[in-house]
C-alpha cells in the first residue's frame, strides 16, 4: 500500500489505482445526467414549437432530437455505471489482496490482538466498503453535473429559478456532510462489533468437538448470543443512524424542490415565462431531487469507506513481530544450523551445533521452552541474546522468504485446509516434485484408504473429516513433501499409535536422508531413529548423546521420554 498507511491514505490509494475507470464512469455519468436535465427542456420547446402553434415537421424534428438524447442518457448510465462498478471491484480486489498479503508478512504482526473472523471481515466487509467508494465518487461527480446542468438550464428559463438551485444546492450538499458524521462513526462501531462476532464464531467452530467433550455448549452458545446481540445492536444503531440522515435530506430535498415549484408558478402567474418554460421548469424541478439524493448517498458512503478505511489501515501499519533482512541464503544450502549463546524467555545461553545432513533430536522438559526455541528457529521472533545461524550467516541477516526456503518448522498445531488430501500434501512441495516419497513416510496411504476418492478425496475445513492421528499424517507428509534444506518438526505423532509411529520414524529418517532434520519430540521412537538427542532442562543444554545412552544414564531425560 505504500508509505502511507492511515485511513485517508487507503481511500486515496484506491480511488487513484482505479482512475481511469473512475473517469471514464465519471464522463458517461455525467453525459446521462446531462441528458436527463434536457429531456424536460426538450419537452417545453416541443410544446412551444410544435404543440401552442401547431407544426407537424417541428414536431418531427424535435422528437427525433429527443430520441437521440434518451440513446446518448441510456448508454451513458450503462456503461458509465459499468466503468464505476468495475472500479469499485478491482479497487476492493487490491485492498483485500494487500490485507492478506500483510497478514500473510512473513515477519508478522498483523493477527496480534485480532481473532482471525476479524481479519477476514476487514478483507471482505471492509474492502468492499472502501472499493464501493469509487462507484460513489462516479456517481457523485455525475449528480454534480446534473445539478449544475439543470440550474444552468434554469437560470436560460428564468434567473431566479436558477439562482435559487445553484444556493441552494450547495447548501444542501453541506447539510448531508454534517448529517454523515454520526453516521461515520456509528458504522465504524457496528464494523468493529461485526468482525468481534465473526471472530467468535470463528473460534467456535474450530473448537466444537473440543466444547462438545467438555460439555460446554451452553457457555458457548450464551457467549456468542451475547456477541452476535451486541453487534445486531450496533448494527440497528448504524441503520437507524443512516435512516435519520436519508430521511432528512429527503425532507431537506421535498423542501427545496417545493420552493423551486413555487417560485416558478408564480413566474408564470406573472407572465415572466411561457407554457413551454413552465413545463421545462416543473420537469427539472423534478429531475433535481435525483442528483441531490445521489450526493446524500455519496455522503453516506463515504462516511462507510472512512470508517472501514481505518480498519485496514490498522491492519496494514500494524508493526511486525520481525524485522526483515536481505541476504539470500548459500545455494545450495548446506543445511548446517547453529545456535550461538541464544537467550529467550526462558532459554538461557544455548549453544548448538546442527551439522549438515545430520538427524538430530532435541528433547525439551519445559513445554514453554519448546515453543520459544521453535519461535526462534523460525524467526518468528528474534532472541534477546545471542543468534541463529544458517550455513554460517545470521538468520537476522536473511530475507524472510529466502530463510524458509531453506529452513521449515513445522509447529505441533500446523493447520490443514478445505481441499483434497493429495492438495494439502503438496501446498509446499516444489513444482513438479513427487510427493509419494513424503506420503509414505509419513503413512499416509493409510488415512487415503478411509476418503472417497484416496488422495483425491477432500478432508474439510482444517481436516475436520480426519482424525488427530489422520491430521499429523498429512502434515507432517506436508512438511516432508516441502523438501527443504533444513527441517524442524514439533511433536508429529502425538496422536499416532505405537506400530504407526515406529514406522513413521523409519520413514522420515528415509526421506531426509542426506539432509539436516531436527525432531523437537519427547517419542521414544522417533528419538530412536536419530543420529544423537540434546536434552534442554532449565533452559539449558544439560546433556547430549544418542538416545539409547541417554535413557541409561540420565534420570531426567529417562522420565521426559518414559514418562
Amino acid at each position: 500500500m505504500g508509505a502511507d498507511r492511515s485511513g485517508r491514505g487507503v481511500i486515496r490509494r484506491a480511488v487513484a489505482g482505479q482512475r481511469r475507470d473512475v473517469v471514464v464512469g465519471s464522463l458517461l455519468g455525467a453525459a446521462h445526467q446531462t441528458g436527463e436535465a434536457l429531456v424536460p427542456v426538450l419537452i417545453g420547446l416541443i410544446v412551444d414549437r410544435a404543440v401552442v402553434r401547431p407544426d407537424g415537421e417541428a414536431l418531427a424534428l424535435w422528437l427525433v432530437v429527443l430520441a437521440v438524447v434518451y440513446a446518448m442518457l441510456s448508454y451513458g448510465f450503462r456503461f458509465g455505471a459499468r466503468a464505476g462498478e468495475r472500479a469499485a471491484e478491482q479497487a476492493a480486489h487490491q485492498l483485500r489482496l494487500d490485507v492478506v498479503r500483510r497478514v500473510l508478512a512473513p515477519h508478522g504482526g498483523a493477527e496480534a490482538g485480532r481473532p482471525p473472523g476479524a481479519l477476514v471481515n476487514v478483507a471482505t466487509e471492509d474492502a468492499r466498503r472502501v472499493g464501493a467508494l469509487n462507484m460513489a465518487l462516479t456517481l457523485g461527480i455525475a449528480a454534480v453535473v446534473g445539478v449544475v446542468a439543470g440550474a444552468v438550464l434554469l437560470l436560460r428559463a428564468s434567473v431566479p429559478l436558477g439562482l435559487l438551485v445553484l444556493i441552494g444546492a450547495p447548501v444542501l450538499m453541506a447539510l448531508g456532510h454534517y448529517l454523515a458524521c454520526p453516521l461515520e462513526h456509528r458504522s465504524q462501531a457496528e464494523q468493529e462489533r461485526a468482525a468481534h462476532a465473526s471472530g467468535v464464531a470463528a473460534d467456535l467452530v474450530a473448537g466444537v468437538r473440543v466444547l462438545k467433550g467438555l460439555r460446554a455448549e451452553p457457555a458457548a452458545v450464551a457467549r456468542y448470543r451475547s456477541t452476535s446481540q451486541a453487534s445486531r445492536e450496533a448494527n440497528v444503531r448504524a441503520a437507524r443512524a443512516a435512516a435519520l440522515q436519508t430521511g432528512l435530506m429527503l425532507t431537506l430535498t421535498g423542501a427545496f424542490i417545493a420552493l423551486v415549484a413555487l417560485v416558478g408558478g408564480r413566474l408564470v402567474l406573472s407572465g415572466s415565462i411561457g407554457l413551454g418554460a413552465l413545463v421545462s421548469a416543473v420537469g427539472l424541478a423534478l429531475f433535481l431531487p435525483g442528483p441531490i439524493a445521489v450526493l446524500a448517498w455519496v455522503g453516506a458512503e463515504l462516511a462507510k469507506a472512512r470508517a472501514s478505511a481505518a480498519r485496514i489501515a490498522d491492519v496494514l501499519a500494524a508493526p511486525g513481530e520481525t524485522t526483515g533482512g536481505t541476504t539470500e541464503p548459500a545455494a545450495p544450502s548446506t543445511g548446517e544450523l547453529r545456535l550461538h549463546g541464544l537467550g529467550h524467555a526462558g532459554l538461557r545461553g544455548i549453544d548448538l551445533t546442527v551439522r549438515p545432513g545430520e538427524h538430530l533430536g532435541i528433547v525439551v522438559t519445559d513445554t514453554a521452552d519448546a515453543s520459544t526455541l521453535l519461535r526462534c528457529l523460525a524467526r518468528r521472533c528474534d532472541p534477546d541474546r545471542g543468534r541463529v545461524e544458517l550455513d554460517g550467516t545470521p538468520v537476522t541477516e536473511l530475507a524472510p522468504a529466502a530463510l524458509r526456503s531453506a529452513l521449515l518448522v513445522a509447529e505441533h498445531d500446523a493447520q490443514l485446509f478445505d481441499g483434497t488430501l493429495l492438495d494439502n500434501v503438496t501446498a509446499a512441495a516444489p513444482a513438479g516434485a513427487d510427493p509419494q516419497p513424503a506420503m509414505d513416510a509419513a503413512a499416509v496411504d493409510e488415512v487415503a484408504a478411509t476418503l472417497p476418492g484416496g488422495t483425491a478425496g477432500r478432508i474439510g475445513e482444517r481436516g475436520s473429516s480426519l482424525s488427530g492421528g489422520q491430521r499429523q499424517r498429512v502434515a507432517l507428509a506436508r512438511a516432508l513433501a516441502a523438501d527443504r534444506s533444513v527441517l524442524v518438526v514439533h511433536d508429529p505423532t502425538t496422536a499416532v499409535d505405537a506400530a504407526t509411529e515406529a514406522r513413521i520414524a523409519t520413514g522420515i529418517r528415509r526421506a531426509r536422508t542426506g539432509r539436516t532434520t531436527v525432531l523437537v519430540t519427547s517419542s521414544p521412537a522417533l528419538l530412536a531413529a536419530t543420529d544423537r538427542v540434546v536434552l534442554i532442562d532449565g533452559g539449558t543444554i544439560t546433556a547430549e548423546a544418542p538416545h539409547e545412552d541417554l535413557v541409561r544414564d540420565h534420570p531426567v531425560y529417562r522420565s521426559a521420554v518414559l514418562t
